[in-house]
């Protein structure tokens, strides 16, 4: 649950209720004296966000109790109640250990290197040393040498075998902590589809492969209808309930190459690499068929909610276009099928044609 609340306070934090959450934060902290250093802005601002959160109840307590708000003070409840933070020191204590541990095999290396030269020294020596005539005693003791640098070549090379293979199985390890810390990064919580940053990423990035390859390249905006009167009269968690409903029916239809995230809120999008508006037209009504075809029930209380609809709007690229313009195209569409009665999918192309 408190991931979930995460997300929400990351998604106010991005609408329209930001502007009036920064100025509060500014004028709490000089009420306090707290200096508005970028860590102590982003405590204030995540704690007004989400009121009743451990964070502002956390810094309520320190405040009422006269402690001195530090840096200090400031770092620890970043590093625990940020997520950039948390984020941060997971990458920061995995890259400490993947440090360490090459340290560790670069040193068994350098061991070994050492164990190789004074061997190939004392093969050196014996071969000069057997040079001539030499009595049996000679031999005798130069074998025994032989044999000892051999028997303690043989064991830093067991060692160092063994050590590279412990090394091996700890960087997979850490390699697949890595990836995993970036799919937590990468993943709203809550609905388990991509999030805001990685759409942002991957949008840009299907807008220059699409320009380089001369492809075509789809967008559709997706909101849940009707979503807030939905929330306030059923409740956060029933809510919560019927976002993940929704992000499983749109994940369903955004298996790669195309690429579905929760974009805000109740809001979704889906990208359509290699793909134009008659296909993606096609994928979202199929979407919002399935959608609006069930009755969903209260878990709680097993009441009938009726059915959720959603509308879309979908533009198709044109050559060229930035990602914001394209981005605009398909909000447009999308307002232009809430206008229209909700419960459709509207093409940014007929919006622009209806209006010309």
């Amino acid at each position: 649950m408190r991931e979930t609340m995460a997300g929400d306070v990351e998604m106010k934090l991005r609408g329209p209720e930001a502007y009036g959450i920064a100025r509060k934060a500014l004028q709490t902290m000089e009420k306090l004296q707290v200096w508005p250093t970028p860590v102590n802005y982003e405590l204030w601002l995540h704690s007004l966000a989400d009121p009743t959160g451990p964070l502002a109840l956390e810094l309520g307590r320190i405040i009422s109790s006269g402690e001195a708000f530090t840096d200090g003070i400031a770092d620890e409840l970043a590093a625990v109640y940020l997520p950039k933070a948390k984020l941060n020191e997971q990458i920061r204590d995995t890259g400490d250990a993947l440090t360490k541990e090459l340290a560790a095999v670069s040193r068994a290396i350098q061991s070994a290197q050492k164990s190789s030269e004074a061997y190939g020294q004392t093969l050196a020596s014996a071969s000069k040393s057997l040079t001539g005539d030499r009595d049996t005693s000679d031999v005798k003791a130069m074998i025994g040498t032989l044999a000892t640098a051999t028997k303690q070549v043989q064991r830093e090379n067991k060692s160092l075998e063994k050590r590279l293979s412990e090394s091996t199985a700890e960087v997979a390890r850490l390699r697949e902590h890595l990836e995993q810390v970036r799919r937590d990064a990468t993943t709203d919580a809550l609905t388990s589809l991509s999030n805001r940053k990685a759409f942002d990423e991957e949008f840009d990035r299907a807008c220059e492969e699409a320009d380089i390859r001369g492809e075509a390249l789809a967008l559709a905006v997706i909101d849940i209808d009707h979503f807030k009167s939905f929330n306030d009269t059923w409740g956060h968690q029933t809510g919560d309930q019927v976002l993940r409903y929704v992000a499983s029916v749109i994940g369903g239809r955004g298996a790669p190459p195309r690429f579905a995230a929760r974009y805000g809120g109740e809001e979704f999008a889906l990208i359509f690499p290699r793909e134009g508006a008659k296909t993606a037209i096609a994928a979202l009504e199929e979407i919002r068929e399935e959608v609006s075809s069930r009755i969903l029930k209260r878990r709680s209380t097993d009441e009938d909610l009726g059915a959720i609809t959603v509308s879309a709007g979908l533009a198709e690229r044109m050559p060229g276009e930035t990602p914001h313009a394209f981005m605009e195209r398909a909000d447009r569409a999308l307002y232009a099928a809430k206008r229209g009665g909700r419960n459709r999918v509207t093409c940014a192309e007929t919006v622009t044609t209806a209006a010309a």
